[in-house]
């Protein structure tokens, strides 16, 4: 009975850490957040509410839209990141093409550098977050012109995907930040 309960105990403790580790965790999400925030505020909420919103009578939903694709996708910057990090701090010449400092001495802080590895990741990841919500910030502006040059019946028609064509703005947005982003 005592070795069953220690089982059930790990087993326990094991099924939930497993389920962090292979998608977005609660950092990821309070990222999403911040980006989503930013970006309402940036395109303003009617906007913000076509783009992401997909409840067709008032797009009320689109913060947690928002959100849950931003988590997505700050998820996998960091995952980016750490693979990037990882290929520097293994490169043999990482000195040459930094002033001749070695990767602890040009990420890290303190006396020791020991954070660097994790300065690197949160550096990259920061980075492509905010390279990606620019791309989305000039993707809807595009959009937006876009939709007035054509008129709204010619823009769901080029970009609607549902029955009724009214996803067509948030289609034309993820379009073109998709290809500001390659």
């Amino acid at each position: 009975m005592k070795r069953f309960l220690i089982c059930a105990v790990l087993a326990a403790l094991v099924v939930p850490a497993a389920s962090f580790a292979a998608g977005p965790t609660g950092q990821d999400r309070e990222n999403a957040s911040r980006a989503c925030r930013a970006l309402r505020a940036e395109l303003g909420l009617a906007t913000f509410r076509q783009t992401y919103g997909t409840v067709q009578s008032n797009r009320m939903n689109a913060f947690g839209k928002c959100v849950s694709q931003w988590s997505r996708t700050e998820h996998q910057n960091r995952i980016s990141a750490r693979e990037g990090c990882s290929a520097e701090q293994a490169d043999p010449n990482f000195a040459a093409s930094h002033n001749g400092m070695t990767f602890d001495q040009f990420y890290g802080t303190g006396p020791k550098h020991r954070n660097a590895f994790g300065k690197c990741v949160s550096s990259k990841a920061k980075a492509a977050s905010e390279q990606a919500q620019q791309n989305t910030l000039n993707a809807a502006k595009q959009c937006k012109a876009e939709r007035s040059e054509l008129g709204p019946a010619e823009f769901r028609a080029k970009y609607g995907k549902n029955a009724n064509d009214r996803n067509a703005f948030g289609k034309c947005v993820s379009a073109l930040a998709k290809a500001q982003s390659s």
